[in-house]
């Protein structure tokens, strides 16, 4: 018998696991990211109201979520929260989590381009909201900055807005989602394509108009998520969209 005859040992499977999570692995996980993100938001909003001890009904949250103190604490906890879940998904797999989700720094070029082209995108929205009279910023967030502002939230919102949320959102759409569904049957243009839809479904708070924009700098962000090999890339030039919008609304005027 072969398996007693040290000469001819038993065959054993060495083929490892996969190290990604594929289509609908990827897709399923990130209900599950997306789950614990939004968790964690609405978990600042129930401390909130427990604090101050108000009743834990939807009206009370409501009003309390409107507040700008509220709703920066709100996406600030969300970071954690989708850190969390992502760690869990690659530890199941095994895998190193600064490899599975790019957190690779990109060269000083490849942030120079994204820079570049991130500027011409939004300057041609810019050009074409103009023409078209309208805002250039949503006329909520706009009020939602300025009263945060006033209110002397504007340090907190700042972080939120663009450091906070460009993280959380990258993570899960340029990281894990892009990370998974590129590796399967969606190959890079797909999972482009996908993962800034999924991205641009986050942000249904916006007109359809403004979704289109979130579209298309979704679609760069994705392109230089694929050119670069780094999500800090994504991240910076996410962080950077949303700082200049935050600073030219809050305090140099809409």
């Amino acid at each position: 018998m072969d398996s007693l005859n040290p000469d001819h040992p038993p065959l054993t499977d060495t083929s490892a696991p996969p190290r990604v999570w594929m289509f609908w692995g990827t897709a399923l996980w990130g209900v599950f990211i997306f789950v614990a993100m939004f968790v964690g938001q609405i978990g600042a909003v129930v401390l909130l109201a427990a604090q101050r001890g108000l009743p834990m009904d939807l009206s009370s949250l409501q009003l309390i979520g409107r507040e700008p103190q509220t709703l920066a604490l709100s996406v600030i906890m969300g970071l954690p929260a989708t850190l969390g879940a992502v760690w869990i998904a690659i530890r199941i797999k095994k895998a190193s989590f600064v490899d599975y989700l790019a957190l690779h720094w990109p060269s000083w070029k490849q942030l120079l381009f994204g820079a570049v082209g991130l500027i011409l995108i939004v300057l041609v929205w810019e050009t074409m909201s103009r023409a078209l009279g309208r805002e250039a910023t949503p006329g909520f967030m706009t009020d939602l900055l300025k009263s945060g502002r006033d209110k002397g939230a504007a340090l907190l919102l700042l972080f939120a807005f663009s450091v906070a949320a460009p993280m959380s959102e990258e993570i899960l759409a340029r990281g894990f989602l892009y990370r998974g569904w590129s590796a399967s049957f969606l190959r890079v243009p797909g999972a482009i394509l996908l993962s800034s839809l999924i991205w641009t479904v986050v942000h249904l708070q916006y007109d359809l108009y403004f979704l289109t924009e979130v579209l298309a700098i979704g679609l760069w962000f994705g392109y230089m998520r694929y050119r670069s090999g780094s999500l800090w890339l994504t991240i910076v030039l996410h962080a950077l969209n949303n700082l200049t919008a935050v600073v030219l609304t809050m305090w140099l005027g809409s």
